[in-house]
């Protein structure tokens, strides 16, 4: 493990820049192969995407607010949970500008993506009730955190569910992803591409680990506030495995698979907030919770629900030759810079 603090500036540097390539090429490869394993299994690409590709990428993340949690760090380990997901719902908007042919939500229609934001909206919000609720605790764990595993839990059952048996279906266009009739059949089985994706979370797992530590220790040596480190900061960095693999499943053609990845993180990475309450020992996280975490809190409900109605409403070009959801999340993105600066 670094030992970041006896470490020289450049050496954590270089750490850094390693840490990255390997995600690249890690994400990138995560990206193909699950793509692979949906085809192979008929699980599909968004609920792979959610359950493997976002629960992966947002392993560093984890880490890192677990740990600052137990350090009594709480606003890092909220404002990294919160302000990741602000920034990831962007990467899909970046995917979007590199994508030229349609806006992607035209192309992508999955329920279980739609679901998925929903359920993050509805998650955040349940975070956001713990602030005013009463500072009540179980063995130094707020009531909520048990709520938010359960309800997370639920919600990739429904999820899955409505992608099984549908109530009703998107309409289907000449740009709509069909799954079905995907070309990404494999020379290896089930077993050899669920080895893979072992193989490739693990690389994952150490690099975004790597790019945890580094990037706290740099961050810290710029004099930030926890607030403006976990929301602008290590929040960004540990979420680059999601920004690659994002991109790389939309050059392959995946969208499904980029918009599952995204929701899919986001919706885990709520669950920060419980894993961090446990580890954090002197009472409620939540009661922790400063304004500028509000603040986050806030821009990743109204982020989602703008993204959800990308979603729903499909449209095919927007300005730029993107869709309007995506100029409005990166407007929305830089107005949360603005604001988180201008607060502290």
């Amino acid at each position: 493990m670094i030992d970041a603090a006896d470490t020289s500036t450049t050496a954590l540097a270089a750490v850094f820049i390693l840490a990255a390539v390997a995600v690249a090429w890690g994400g990138t490869r995560l990206a193909r192969t699950a793509q692979a394993f949906a085809y192979q299994t008929g699980v599909g690409q968004a609920l792979v995407g959610a359950v493997f590709i976002g629960i992966t990428t947002s392993l560093a993340g984890t880490v890192l607010s677990f740990h600052a949690a137990f350090r009594g760090q709480a606003e890092l380990a909220i404002a990294n949970s919160l302000g990741g997901i602000a920034a990831q719902i962007v990467f899909l908007a970046i995917a979007d500008l590199t994508y030229r042919k349609v806006n992607i939500e035209y192309v992508g229609a999955s329920l279980a993506n739609i679901v998925q934001g929903v359920l993050l909206i509805i998650l955040l919000a349940i975070a956001l009730l713990a602030v005013a609720a009463p500072e009540i605790t179980v063995l130094e764990v707020h009531p909520v955190s048990v709520v938010l595993v359960v309800v997370y839990l639920v919600g990739l059952r429904v999820a899955h569910a409505i992608e099984k048996r549908p109530m009703w279906s998107p309409k289907t266009t000449a740009e709509t992803q069909q799954e079905s009739s995907t070309d990404e059949r494999s020379a290896k089985t089930i077993a050899q591409l669920s080895l893979v994706l072992l193989a490739l979370m693990v690389i994952m797992f150490v690099a975004g680990v790597s790019l945890s530590i580094t990037a706290t220790e740099l961050s810290a040596r710029t004099g930030f506030s926890q607030t403006l480190m976990g929301g602008m900061v290590t929040s960004v960095v540990t979420s680059l495995p999601e920004l690659i693999t994002c991109l790389a499943a939309v050059r392959a053609g995946a969208i499904n698979l980029a918009i599952g990845d995204i929701m899919g993180g986001n919706t885990f990475d709520v669950l920060f907030l419980a894993g961090s309450d446990a580890f954090y020992r002197d009472g409620s996280l939540y009661h922790q919770m400063s304004g500028q975490g509000q603040i986050l809190a806030a821009a990743g409900i109204t982020m989602t629900g703008v993204l959800v109605m990308g979603l729903l409403g499909r449209q095919k070009q927007g300005p730029a030759h993107i869709g309007l959801e995506s100029v409005l999340l990166l407007a929305g993105y830089a107005g949360l810079v603005w604001l988180l600066i201008a607060s502290s």
